[in-house]
């Protein structure tokens, strides 16, 4: 396995697990089975042109967008058991960490990677529970012909979801704890990060240093770095095509949480609060 950490902002940055290695596929576990079976499923059904089955997948598609990108990023960590199970050497070498040097300081990625790691680890476990005990109490929809139990299947993959994410920041929390990360700055990355850093930040050069292009990396508010062409981009230079549309997602919350809300509405509900006092 190989970490990636993406800067998305100055602020918040996307954890991303690539597998390493063929031999990794050839065991999988009964949950990653049927989880292929219903991504299969789901694809055969997006090529549906009506019905509820394409009703179901455009609201699907909808929920899955609205999910944190944390989770995702958590999500696509394996577990610890599971990983120890596909390689019996794991956990006797320590594992890569890519990121880009000129984005984050070397001496922080520990604590960043920490804090991804243990800061939802509760929110997961309570979501978790919550939905598996939740599910059984959607059975009686089942009896209603032809619809499915829509609410049953939703509760059932967010339990599995936060199951997922819950097991990938425990593993990824072993990983730190016990010292096992090597951090590697990319070149590939401070080569894209460098544009989008010389960008954003008005007081850097094109002749900063890295740590000098970092340092002014850590003291700026918090701004979007990447765009959404660079999703690819990120897939490409890291060879991991799963990579980008995560990468896609996390743009896409944070640049929402970073943007303020619309001042024009704020100038319209001014003005016909002005109008009833005159009136």
């Amino acid at each position: 396995m190989r970490l990636f950490v993406i800067p998305i902002s100055t602020r918040r940055s996307l954890i991303y697990a690539r597998p390493v290695g063929n031999h990794l596929s050839k065991e999988r576990s009964i949950i990653d089975r049927i989880t292929n079976k219903a991504a299969e499923t789901w694809a055969k059904w997006e090529e549906v042109d009506k019905g509820w089955k394409k009703h179901l997948v455009s609201w699907g598609n909808r929920v899955q967008q609205r999910i944190p990108y944390e989770e995702w990023g958590l999500k696509s960590i394996p577990s610890l058991k599971a990983q120890k199970r596909m390689d019996e050497s794991y956990g006797s070498k320590k594992v890569d960490v890519l990121f880009p040097g000129n984005a984050i300081k070397r001496e922080r990625l520990t604590p960043i990677l920490h804090k991804i790691a243990t800061e939802r680890q509760d929110l997961h476990r309570r979501k978790m529970w919550w939905s598996f005990i939740a599910a059984p109490f959607t059975a009686p929809i089942a009896l209603i012909p032809i619809v499915p139990n829509i609410p049953f299947f939703y509760l059932v993959y967010r339990g599995w979801s936060h199951w997922r994410a819950l097991n990938g920041s425990r593993h990824l929390e072993f990983l730190v704890k016990q010292d096992l990360l090597n951090p590697i700055s990319y070149p590939g990355l401070e080569k894209l990060y460098a544009k989008r850093v010389l960008a954003v930040l008005a007081e850097t050069d094109a002749e900063d240093s890295p740590s000098e292009m970092v340092g002014d990396v850590e003291k700026s508010d918090d701004q979007i770095l990447l765009h959404m062409e660079d999703a690819k981009k990120l897939a490409s230079i890291l060879d991991a095509p799963g990579l980008a549309l995560e990468a896609e997602r996390a743009i896409v919350q944070i640049t929402e949480k970073l943007t303020p809300p619309d001042s024009s509405i704020k100038r319209d509900d001014g003005a016909r609060t002005s109008e009833k006092k005159k009136q």
